[in-house]
């Protein structure tokens, strides 16, 4: 069976309402894609970072309940395990505050062996992080010879904003690397000022990559393949919760492209159909995390698509 391997951050949510907690689940932005694909029965291993603290160790335990392999998560003794605030506004998307506390030598994993059309994903800062940047590059370019697939998530937030020129070399790296990109609209406002879908698949990210994923929440999705573009809907629905609603998108879309059996080499001729149907499993799975607290899919949700083979 193919494998999905994530990189990214894992943080322990805490969501707040009128100032007042309600929720508090593990999350990431890769982390919540993950679980929701482990619960679907995809044979799933995360590389990531914890502290060797309770809520760490609690965290490990909830991942391997979820079928993924935690053997590339290095757990800091001595640290603790980043916290998230997050602060729910009145249309349910979130606010945030981090609280972290990492050694100076971070990361320490041992690169696992990746098979040809094995998915990788990536996003967020963690793949930005100056400090992490030599070792996840090692990871991303050995991925990318052995003949995986990797999709890459910006998630690039206000907070960073500041460093977008001096990020920008490494982004381009991760366009080269990528095979898919999905970015949203707050995205695109962060790192270029500005959302003009055409413009930004032109002159920013056909250069290097030539598929792009935009997401507009309510608005729909935008599929701009090699030049041609195609538009789809989303649901409408009253959210309880934003947060996982992109993450699981891509696990949808990751889901989908093993469910369709779309390999590294048929990259290059997908079908408007195909992606239509690629598009609706990332929409599904948004939706359903849209509709509580936590961060991915229900297991009972989960259940519908693990007996397709």
């Amino acid at each position: 069976m193919r494998r999905i391997f994530g990189i990214g951050e894992t943080v322990y949510d805490i969501l707040f309402r009128n100032g007042q907690p309600i929720a508090a689940v593990p999350g990431g932005s890769v982390f919540n894609g993950l679980i929701s694909l482990g619960r679907t029965g995809m044979q799933c291993s995360f590389i990531s970072e914890v502290g060797d603290d309770k809520v760490g160790h609690q965290i490990l335990d909830f991942i391997r309940q979820n079928g993924i392999s935690t053997d590339c998560i290095s757990c800091y003794e001595g640290k603790k395990t980043a916290i998230s605030l997050a602060f729910l506004n009145q249309d349910n998307d979130a606010e945030y505050s981090f609280y972290k506390d990492y050694p100076n030598n971070r990361l320490d994993f041992e690169i696992p062996a990746i098979g040809k059309d094995d998915i990788v994903m990536l996003g967020s800062y963690f793949v930005l992080n100056p400090v992490l940047r030599s070792k996840v590059s090692a990871f991303l370019e050995y991925a990318h010879e052995m003949g995986a697939i990797l999709y890459y998530d910006l998630n690039f937030r206000s907070n960073h904003c500041w460093e977008v020129e001096a990020l920008r070399d490494t982004f381009i790296s991760n366009y080269r690397l990528a095979h898919i990109i999905r970015g949203s609209h707050e995205d695109f406002i962060n790192l270029y000022g500005q959302d003009d879908t055409r413009r930004i698949y032109d002159e920013r990210i056909s250069p290097y990559c030539t598929r792009l994923i935009y997401t507009m929440g309510s608005s729909g999705v935008t599929v701009i393949d090699d030049g041609k573009e195609y538009s789809y809907p989303s649901k409408p629905i009253t959210p309880v919760s934003t947060i996982g609603a992109g993450d699981n998108f891509n696990a949808g879309i990751v889901y989908g492209l093993i469910r369709e059996d779309i390999h590294r080499e048929d990259l290059d001729h997908i079908t408007p159909e195909t992606w239509g149907r690629l598009i609706g499993y990332g929409i599904e799975f948004g939706t359903e995390a849209c509709l509580s607290t936590s961060n991915y899919i229900s297991t009972e949700f989960a259940e519908k698509y693990k007996n397709w083979r």
